[in-house]
């Protein structure tokens, strides 16, 4: 390859374009100097100017013919709402990463950058805080979105061998704060107190998406690459969560917690697993160091986070990952003790009527 083609600036594709974090990364690079030309994908076209617009779904194998002139192509189609149906959201996840990759290879685009979570490397009260960023992926594989991540990054792994000449980057943030974020970390900081562990010590680490933005510039142009950490400096513990939200604990054992929650999760009242709840009682803080080494740093601390996840949270009610209407909030307002005794409550009902 001549040099002068070598270092040129790439040009750049980002799927799911056109809303949430695809159109705010699009906005972020659409005037870059860093990249030759920017290419956006979607099933609709978004409004983000000055940039080529293709409408096409992530999933169709004919996107290998949209791909011929793209040099980095960031995925960023995916679906990971909590009460979406776990079996299509974790269908369209896989089949839109695989087709990605599968039509990069194709298309000889010579990187893919994709976004998990740091979920991965999964929530224990023996976690050292922090992690490594090359600490083992070691979550639970369940139905909920923990799960989804894990298939992808299996997915990954199968691509790189399969295509070796393909590189793909990918990011892992902290628990994810900003515009239309809906996790089960967000929905956490919606309930009238916050659930605990007994004996164990929750450590709280953000990753804002103005962050997770430029991480992702950085894991498009190759600064970064393999499996990159992406979050706030730090942690908070549980007190300074405490002090800054406002909101006191009610502390559980752990198998009623757990046990609770996934017999709601089963009968369908919950919208995540028990296993997702690991992630606001037990620690997962993870070590930053690929974005360190090459000088970036977090514009967000993880006090300013957790307080701009207060006022979006404003308003809105849940328990237990669940949403609550405003006749049910007045009713859980007393107390999160009272919501689990109800949540019990809903469990013997259910079972009397499976008997009956």
């Amino acid at each position: 390859m001549p040099t002068s083609n070598r270092h040129r600036t790439p040009v750049v594709a980002v799927t799911g374009a056109a809303s949430g974090l695809g159109r705010a990364f699009l906005a972020h690079v659409a005037s870059s100097a860093d990249f030759r030309r920017v290419v956006a994908i979607d099933e609709q076209r978004g409004d983000v100017p000055d940039v080529t617009w293709r409408v096409i779904d992530v999933r169709d194998p004919l996107l290998a013919n949209r791909l011929s002139d793209i040099d980095v192509l960031v995925h960023l189609a995916a679906d990971y709402a909590l009460d979406a149906d776990p079996t299509e959201r974790r269908a369209y996840n896989l089949r839109a990463a695989q087709t990605v990759l599968t039509a990069s290879a194709a298309a000889r685009v010579r990187r893919v950058v994709l976004v998990t979570s740091a979920m991965v490397y999964g929530a224990s009260p023996d976690n050292p805080v922090p992690l490594p960023e090359d600490s083992d992926v070691a979550a639970e594989p369940d139905t909920g979105v923990v799960g989804d991540y894990l298939e992808i990054e299996a997915l990954v792994r199968r691509s790189l061998r399969s295509h070796p000449g393909l590189e793909v980057t990918v990011l892992r943030p902290a628990a994810v704060v900003g515009e239309g974020i809906d996790t089960v970390v967000t929905r956490h900081f919606e309930a009238p107190r916050l659930l605990t562990v007994k004996g164990c010590a929750p450590r709280w680490q953000f990753c804002h998406v103005d962050d997770l933005v430029t991480a992702l510039e950085l894991a498009a142009l190759g600064t970064v690459s393999g499996a990159v950490a992406v979050g706030c400096e730090g942690w908070l513990e549980q007190e300074q969560v405490e002090e800054i939200s406002g909101l006191r604990r009610f502390e559980l054992p752990a198998a009623l917690t757990f046990g609770t929650a996934q017999r709601l999760h089963r009968l369908g009242i919950t919208p995540a697993p028990a296993t997702d709840l690991h992630y606001v009682v037990y620690p997962w803080v993870a070590e930053c160091s690929s974005l360190a080494a090459v000088g970036w740093k977090p514009s967000w601390t993880n006090e300013a986070a957790l307080q701009h996840l207060l006022d979006l949270s404003a308003g809105k009610h849940a328990v237990v990952g669940r949403r609550l209407s405003g006749k049910d909030a007045t009713i859980t307002a007393a107390g999160a003790t009272v919501a689990v005794i109800g949540a019990a409550a809903v469990v013997r009902r259910a079972r009397r009527k499976r008997r009956i």
